[in-house]
């Protein structure tokens, strides 16, 4: 072992700041991953890199900011990195989540990004549901 704690999968949102949360979905690019996130209960890191059509990195890199604010969390099957929205996030930041998705998933970006989702060939989240 290196001595350096575990990650949790979860962290504790219940001192979620409001600056904070809405700092993290300031950026277009992490409201789209979010949305979509939202909209489909948990989707793998490719399934986004597809559907954005940004490069993994950069994909990764945002999702990391969502992670460390408490507002995604994640778990890992075989090769594949799954997100959804944490278990913990307070009942606030779900609706202020819930109303942005609803007002918003049938517009652009957002509905472009879910109808570039549904084109995914080979979806991880597909193959792991069978």
């Amino acid at each position: 072992m290196n001595g350096a704690p575990a990650r949790p999968i979860e962290s504790d949102t219940s001192a979620l700041q409001p600056e904070d949360f809405f700092q993290a979905l300031a950026d277009s690019t992490r409201l789209r991953c979010l949305v979509l996130i939202a909209t489909h209960d948990e989707l793998c890191v490719c399934e986004l890199v597809h559907a954005l059509d940004l490069s993994q990195p950069k994909i990764s890199r945002h999702l990391k900011l969502l992670r460390d604010a408490g507002i995604v969390g994640d778990r890992r099957e075989r090769i594949w990195v799954h997100y959804r929205i944490a278990k913990n996030l307070s009942t606030w930041a779900r609706q202020v989540i819930a109303t942005t998705v609803a007002a918003n998933v049938e517009s652009s970006p957002f509905a472009d990004d879910a109808l570039q989702l549904a084109t995914m060939p080979d979806r991880p989240s597909e193959r792991c549901a069978n």
